[in-house]
């Protein structure tokens, strides 16, 4: 550091300054240490920084290891915002999807020297061990449950069940079918909520709901029935591989959509615009789960200090050609 603030002719402090991004460098200055620093090669020591600020500069991330959409999209997202923000990434997999697991995880990341931890935990658990590994380390939990005593970061998943059910309700559609995905996850549970609550509020007896597993097999098992019950209109899917599992059935069975049964789905997957009929589907701000993750994480980082802070990011309908009115 030296060497590159003698050959650009600052100060060591303002050579400091343009490697943690400071704002108060003018861009002349920034421009001299950076060509200064790509001449001579110039790499910090992250150990040596560490011993002298008591950080590693390294956020970890506990993911689950599913391959879904929701859950692999929350891990790009706070890569990217924690790369936004100088942090590099430590991401660890539990062993299974038990909150012993999740928690011997997030112990481990801890003796590897991270800031803090954002844990993505979509299952349903009573969060107690993990809100008291709060208290010794920086904590965030996506999709978390929204008791106990940690920061919860999360997509209001009711209101996005709530809009996709009003949805087919407000196009005429007498009552709307649910494919549920598995109730041990926080989304699964509250989809359903949302789903219940706006028929029940508007005097409908909600039908029977059908189970599925997120994936396009279960939603290709509960369109097969669907397809064979008389009066079905409407289908709200629980994720969009649901969704697709439940349109190929439908096709299979001679059902068409939308001019015999609506179909939305959740999630807004990059592929949902091209479903055949392109797919009406609630959108989830993967982006903005990140961005306020790292945030809330990076507040405690800096003030020492635990949070319960919770933050909820509003879904959006995105409607397409797969819901209609009615045929009748």
């Amino acid at each position: 550091m030296t060497d590159v603030a003698k050959l650009a002719g600052v100060s060591h402090q303002t050579v400091s300054r343009v490697i943690n991004g400071h704002p108060h460098v003018t861009d002349a200055t920034r421009a001299r240490v950076t060509q200064a620093i790509t001449q001579l090669g110039y790499r910090p020591n992250t150990a040596a920084r560490a011993l002298v600020t008591g950080s590693n500069r390294t956020i970890g991330i506990v993911a689950t290891g599913v391959a879904l959409h929701g859950p692999v999209s929350t891990l790009y997202s706070v890569e990217r915002a924690a790369r936004h923000a100088g942090y590099s990434v430590l991401v660890g997999v539990p062993t299974s999807l038990e909150e012993d697991a999740i928690n011997a995880c997030v112990r481990s990341l801890h003796k590897q020297g991270v800031d803090g931890v954002v844990v993505v935990a979509p299952l349903r658990t009573d969060n107690g061990d993990i809100a008291g590994l709060a208290g010794e380390l920086p904590l965030v939990a996506v999709e978390g449950s929204p008791a106990g005593d940690l920061a919860v970061v999360s997509v209001d998943q009711v209101l996005g069940a709530r809009d996709a059910t009003s949805h087919l309700l407000e196009l005429g559609h007498r009552e709307v079918w649910h494919v549920a995905g598995p109730l041990g996850w926080y989304e699964a549970a509250d989809r359903v909520s949302g789903w219940r609550s706006v028929q029940e509020e508007r005097g409908i007896d909600p039908p029977p709901m059908m189970n599925g597993d997120w994936t396009a097999r279960s939603g290709y098992a509960a369109g097969t029935v669907l397809a064979q019950i008389k009066g079905v209109t409407a289908v709200f899917a629980g994720n969009d591989s649901m969704a697709l599992g439940v349109l190929r059935a439908l096709d299979a069975h001679g059902r068409r959509v939308p001019e015999d049964i609506s179909l939305v789905g959740f999630d807004d997957v990059p592929d949902a615009e091209f479903y055949s009929p392109p797919l009406t589907t609630i959108r989830q701000e993967f982006s903005e789960v990140g961005v306020r993750s790292v945030e809330i994480l990076l507040e405690q980082i800096g003030s020492g200090k635990s949070s319960t802070r919770r933050f909820s990011i509003a879904p959006s309908l995105v409607t397409r050609a797969s819901t209609a009115a009615p045929a009748d």
